[in-house]
C-alpha cells in the first residue's frame, strides 16, 4: 500500500489534533475540588446559640464570627484537615479537629461551656 503525500500529511494532521484535545482535558484547576465547613457554636448547658464567638481556622488562618442564630461558615476550603477554635467572653475557648472531604460540606458544631 502506497501512501501519497496527502495521506500522509492527513494523517500527521489527526494525530497533532488527537493530542493538542487530549493535553488540553488535562488542565489541573478542572480537578481541584473544594469544600465548605459550617456548624452551630452554643452554650454546652442550655444549648442555646452563642452570638459573636470568634472562629478561626487553622491551618488557613481564616476567621470569621458566628451569627445570632451561632451559626458559621466558611467557604471554598482546600480539602485537608483543619483545628477549629472558638473563643467567647464568658466562655472557655473550645477546639475541634475536623478534616474535609472534596466536594462536600463538612458540619463542625461547638459547644461552648461556660467559664465559671
Amino acid at each position: 500500500m502506497n501512501k501519497t503525500p496527502y495521506t500522509v500529511a492527513r494523517t500527521i494532521m489527526v494525530v497533532m489534533v488527537a493530542i493538542i484535545s487530549l493535553s488540553s482535558c488535562s488542565n489541573d484547576d478542572e480537578y481541584n475540588f473544594y469544600s465548605t465547613l459550617y456548624g452551630t457554636v452554643s452554650d454546652s448547658k442550655s444549648g442555646n446559640p452563642i452570638n459573636a464567638a470568634t472562629i478561626v481556622l487553622n491551618p488557613s488562618g481564616k476567621t470569621t464570627i458566628s451569627g445570632a442564630d451561632g451559626r458559621y461558615e466558611f467557604a471554598d476550603l482546600d480539602v485537608m484537615q483543619y483545628t477549629v477554635t472558638v473563643q467567647k467572653d464568658g466562655y472557655l475557648t473550645n477546639r475541634k479537629t475536623v478534616t474535609l472531604v472534596s466536594g462536600e460540606s463538612v458540619c463542625a458544631d461547638i459547644p461552648m461551656t461556660p467559664a465559671e
